[in-house]
């Protein structure tokens, strides 16, 4: 016969780790898409990034980019923590808006891809 007495949650290993855990969940969305044309050059570039949690309670910085229409490339970087994550960001975002990277203006296109 199991005579094992009940365990209080609280009390538990996991949920003194879950709660001293800094990744365990992202604090805020970050996304970010830009766009760099030149009709004179045939150029249509887009950039974008994100920071999303993993399973593991890691932070993912996801990074597309390409011609404006096609697929693209995808790159991902994984860290342990988020402020690693968003470090790297707002490097990539700054290096980004000095070669002429701009957010999309509204137009009739639709969706963002």
């Amino acid at each position: 016969m199991n005579q094992s007495r009940p365990t209080d949650s609280n009390l538990s290993l996991d949920a003194e780790s879950a709660l001293s855990d800094p990744a365990a969940m992202i604090a805020q969305p970050y996304q970010l898409y830009v766009e760099r044309t030149d009709p004179t050059k045939n150029m249509a570039r887009y950039y974008a990034m994100s920071i999303e949690p993993t399973l593991f309670g890691e932070a993912c910085l996801t990074r597309r980019w390409g011609r404006i229409g096609a697929g693209g490339q995808k790159l991902v970087h994984h860290f342990r923590r988020e402020e690693e994550a968003v470090t790297l960001f707002l490097e990539l975002l700054r290096k980004k808006r000095s070669r002429g990277y701009r957010p999309r203006l509204h137009s009739r296109q639709g969706p963002l891809p």
